[in-house]
């Protein structure tokens, strides 16, 4: 794994055995990153995959295995009090089963790397989020107050 940071963005590459979500949750911490956004493409081998269940208040979850196609990875990662990072993530990604495309998606426990993969992380600063916070305002005021 290797990362590098241009201006407010992280761009995350991963190696075959990487696992994504902690890898990312790895480089917040240690860049005391409290707020953020990510997305992802990549080559993946293994991924398991978590659906809510409303009825049962639980989750299902499934794992998929082989060359996974990682079309798409999004996510946030906030920090709480204790300073732990938490993730809520979802993926899409496309595999072969025999003769058949099939596609998988749904919010994501972990993923592991085959190829490689690309995360960009964007950090979400303080005065990044009083600035949406002022432009909604406006928006608001500008569209809504007559």
């Amino acid at each position: 794994m290797d990362y590098r940071k241009f201006g407010e963005c992280y761009y995350i590459r991963m190696d075959r055995d990487d696992e994504i979500i902690s890898t990312i949750l790895e480089i917040c911490k240690k860049e005391n990153i409290r707020s953020a956004t990510f997305s992802g493409i990549g080559g993946c081998k293994d991924a398991e995959i978590q659906t809510f269940i409303p009825e049962t208040g639980s989750f299902e979850e499934q794992r998929i295995s082989g060359m996974l196609e990682l079309v798409s990875l999004n996510g946030n990662v906030v920090t709480g009090e204790n300073n732990t990072c938490y993730h809520h993530t979802h993926a899409v990604f496309s595999y072969k089963d025999g003769e058949r495309h099939c596609m998988a998606a749904g919010h994501m426990k972990s993923i592991t790397v085959e190829v490689n993969g690309w995360v960009e992380d964007k950090m979400q600063k303080e005065q990044f989020i009083e600035s949406v916070q002022n432009l909604t305002q406006v928006l608001y005021t500008f569209f809504y107050k007559k």
